[in-house]
C-alpha cells in the first residue's frame, strides 16, 4: 500500500508538467490546426538555454548559484518565447494560410535548428545543475516507508497548475478567449465581425511558446538536466498526450495529459519499464483513431 501511494505521488509532477505542455499546445493548435512537433523543440530548448547561461553566469561571471540560475532562466526564457514568436511569424503563420500541411514539414525543420543550435552552442557538453530543494517532505510514514516529495517537485506542482488554471480563467473569462474561440471555430467568420486572426495567431502562439518555456526551464531545474535529443520525443509525446482530453478545449487537453502522467508513472513502478513507451503510445493512437471526426470539406 505505501508503495502504491508513493508511485501516485511520483504521478503528480509528471502528470502536472504534461497537463501545463498539453494545455500549451492546444492554445496553439487552435490556431495552426496541423501537428506541431517544433513544441516539444521549444521545451527542450528552454531547458538547454538554462543550463548554458548558468553555466556562463557560474563559470565566467562568477556569480552565486541562485543568481547564475536566476541569470539562465531569465536569459532562457527571453531567447526561447522570441525565436517561438519568430516561428510563428516568419514560418508558421505563413505556411498555415497558403499550405497548411507544410506546417509539418517546417516543425520537423525547427525541431532540427532548434537541438543542433543548443548542441553547438554547448559544444555538445552535457551540463548538469546541482540537486535543489532537495529537502524532502513526508506525507505519511507507517514506521518502515516514507510517502514524501521533494520541496523542488511541490513548488513545480504548484506552479504548473498555476499556469493551467491561469490560463483556463484567461481563456474563459476574458474578451481574449472568446476571440480565440471564434477564430479556432472559423477564422474567416471572426475576420467579417471584426477580430484580427493574424493577430489572434501570434498571441495564441506566443503564449503557446511561453508555457513550453516556462515548463522547460521547470523540469531542468528538477532533473538536473535536458538531453539534445528530447526536443523530437517530447514534441510527439506532447502532440499524443494533448488528443487524451482532445484538441479543441485546452482544459479538457489538460485533463487527459495529466490521466496519461499517472498512467505513465504506474506503468513504469509495476510493468515492463522497456514497453513503456510503446503501451502509452499505442495507447494513445488508438484513443485518436476512436476520436478521430471526419469532416466534409466544402
Amino acid at each position: 500500500m505505501a508503495y502504491l501511494l508513493q508511485q501516485l505521488a511520483n504521478a503528480v509532477p509528471l502528470a502536472a508538467l504534461y497537463a501545463a505542455l498539453a494545455f500549451g499546445y492546444a492554445i496553439g493548435f487552435g490556431v495552426t490546426r496541423r501537428a506541431d512537433i517544433s513544441y516539444g523543440a521549444l521545451f527542450a530548448f528552454s531547458g538547454q538555454l538554462l543550463l548554458l547561461f548558468t553555466d556562463f553566469g557560474y563559470n565566467r561571471m562568477f556569480l552565486v548559484l541562485p543568481a547564475a540560475i536566476a541569470f539562465g532562466g531569465a536569459l532562457a526564457a527571453v531567447y526561447t518565447v522570441g525565436a517561438g514568436l519568430f516561428i510563428g511569424r516568419t514560418i508558421m503563420q505563413p505556411l498555415a494560410k497558403k499550405s497548411p500541411n507544410t506546417v509539418i514539414v517546417a516543425a520537423l525543420g525547427m525541431v532540427i535548428v532548434l537541438g543542433e543550435t543548443a548542441r553547438l552552442a554547448s559544444n555538445a557538453r552535457s551540463i548538469w545543475l546541482p540537486p535543489l530543494m532537495s529537502r524532502s517532505i513526508v506525507f505519511w510514514d507507517d514506521g518502515a516507508f516514507k510517502v514524501a516529495l521533494t520541496q523542488l517537485q511541490l513548488l513545480n506542482i504548484g506552479l504548473m497548475a498555476a499556469i493551467v488554471l491561469c490560463g483556463a480563467a484567461i481563456m474563459r473569462y476574458t474578451s481574449w478567449g472568446r476571440i480565440w474561440r471564434a477564430v479556432t471555430d472559423d477564422a474567416l467568420a471572426a475576420e467579417l465581425c471584426g477580430a484580427s486572426a493574424g493577430r489572434v495567431f501570434l498571441v495564441a502562439y506566443g503564449a503557446s511558446t511561453l508555457i513550453a518555456t516556462l515548463c522547460g526551464i521547470l523540469s531542468t531545474s528538477y532533473y538536473g538536466t535536458m538531453d539534445f535529443s528530447v526536443g523530437l520525443l517530447f514534441g510527439l509525446k506532447v502532440l499524443m498526450i494533448a488528443a487524451a482530453g482532445g484538441y479543441s478545449d485546452p482544459l479538457k487537453s489538460a485533463g487527459g495529459a495529466a490521466l496519461v502522467g499517472v498512467a505513465e508513472t504506474l506503468w513504469g513502478a509495476y510493468g515492463p519499464l522497456m514497453w513503456r513507451e510503446m503501451v502509452i503510445f499505442s495507447a494513445l493512437v488508438l484513443v485518436l483513431v476512436l476520436s478521430r471526426r471526419e469532416r466534409a470539406i466544402p
